[in-house]
């Protein structure tokens, strides 16, 4: 009998879980697992911000796959598509031609991106924080903008440079925004030509409320907090423009700012507009509770789908609920999709998922947070801890959690530190700009001449 093939498409929370464990749960002689992702790691999206602050390492947040899935093949590519009728998935590699793959069963978790609209300037203007990449980029282009303020002799470049927008007010934003706001606030005390009293930090919310998750109470709770520090809130508000830097908003304020990052929602990926798999009318792939991908009453044979990017019914509520794109939903929803195709490949019967919501916490900034698990609510370094030690029981491997640990048992030692990196974002510039162009040489000096 030769071992069915199956592959999951994604490495985020769903797609590294879900395989970790089908490669555990599963000899070699049953199941070959195959994930296929255009990153070597998977990004643990909670740590985000304290990569961004620099609390910890942006290495530590994210989970080498080939040293985590060492009983999985690692394919580093896209898939382009997906056909399920002929169960065959097309991947295009790093570098190559596109190749095609057959499967036996196939795990769809490419998860979510930003969800934008069409305000003018944001595609030019705008900085998402979904990856490390844009998380590494945040923390560099802020401390960038001190440097500028603290130079030019502007005072409306000045004053622009030292305006910092958030779009959003769940997870993302608010997290993003008081580590962000923290670090410049310890990164002011190198710079004697600025004041805090210039530095403005502002969140956009389209709502009445922020940080929904948490509950209406410990929202307002955040909110007061905030205000405390200084941050502007603009509730019941949206941004209308961005254009060269003109931030306009639907209260009728206007103001120019150098920093803005986008926070506002999620959507699916859009690879899914790749596959011939059925869609509900916000673009997720549509499941039932077991996690296998239905057509109507029909269920498709050997299509798995979690996370972010599907529909699945959350049987702890009415009729109609789904579950919540979230961290906690993805990674229970993976063990179950996992032990469910073991359950198939062996001739047995899938069983649903079904998970109460814990709750949730919530950081705002060092030693200060929000939680509401189980009923309990906590407030500031209580609900900071919770927060930290959730999610570092969550992240993969030991080696990760040492790692994070470490990071923070260094960070009460040592100041924080504010340095900017900017560079990283153009490494060749430098090196281009003392290099001669071609048609410097000689026509009978070859290029390369001397070298041996």
């Amino acid at each position: 009998m030769r071992p069915q093939r199956v592959i999951v498409v994604g490495a985020g929370h769903v797609g590294l879980y879900a395989a970790l464990r089908l490669s555990r749960k599963l000899s070699p002689r049953r199941a070959e697992v195959v994930v296929i992702d255009p990153q070597p790691h998977m990004t643990y999206q909670p740590f985000l911000p304290e990569a961004a602050a620099g609390n910890i390492s942006p290495r530590h947040s994210v989970v080498p796959l080939r040293r985590e899935l060492k009983r999985c093949r690692i394919v580093s590519g896209e898939v382009i598509r997906v056909e399920h009728d002929r169960k065959m998935v097309t991947v295009q590699p790093i570098e190559g031609p596109p190749t095609e793959m057959t499967y036996d069963h196939i795990v769809v978790a490419p998860g979510s991106v930003s969800r934008t609209l069409p305000i003018p300037g944001l595609r030019e203007r705008g900085i998402g924080f979904k990856t490390i990449g844009e998380a590494i980029y945040l923390r560099n282009h802020i401390l960038d903008r001190l440097d500028v303020a603290a130079v030019t002799p502007d005072p409306a470049v000045r004053a622009a440079s030292l305006t910092f927008v958030f779009v959003g007010g769940g997870y993302a934003g608010i997290e993003a925004l008081a580590e962000m706001e923290d670090v410049v606030r310890d990164a002011l005390s190198g710079y004697p030509e600025l004041r805090q009293e210039e530095v403005r930090f502002v969140l956009v919310e389209a709502t009445n409320r922020i940080l929904p998750e948490v509950g209406p109470q410990m929202g307002a709770y955040a909110a007061r907090q905030l205000d405390k520090r200084g941050i502007d809130l603009r509730l019941d508000t949206r941004l209308e423009s961005c254009v060269d830097g003109w931030v306009e908003l639907s209260d009728g304020d206007r103001f120019k700012a150098e920093t803005l990052v986008w926070t506002a929602g999620v959507k699916p990926s859009p690879m899914l507009d790749r596959t011939d798999l059925p869609r509900g009318p916000r673009g997720h792939v549509v499941a039932l509770p077991t996690l296998q991908v239905v057509d109507g009453d029909r269920v498709l044979d050997g299509a798995w789908t979690a996370g972010d990017c599907a529909q699945v019914p959350d049987l702890t509520k009415p009729e109609g609920a789904f579950c919540s794109p979230s961290a906690q939903h993805a990674v229970r929803q993976a063990k179950v999709l996992a032990d469910n195709i073991r359950q198939v490949i062996l001739g047995g019967v899938p069983k649903p998922y079904k998970h109460k919501y814990a709750g949730s916490v919530a950081s705002l900034g060092l030693h200060k947070g929000v939680a509401h698990v189980y009923g309990i609510k906590l407030t500031g370094l209580p609900a900071w801890l919770m927060h930290r030690t959730y999610h570092v029981s969550r992240i993969p491997s030991f080696n990760r959690k040492a790692r994070v640990v470490a990071d923070w048992t260094l960070a009460f030692v040592f100041r924080r530190e504010t340095i900017s990196l900017g560079q990283l974002h153009e490494p060749r510039e430098e090196f281009t700009d003392v290099t001669p162009p071609l048609t410097s040489h000689r026509p009978s000096e070859p290029v390369g001449a001397g070298i041996r």
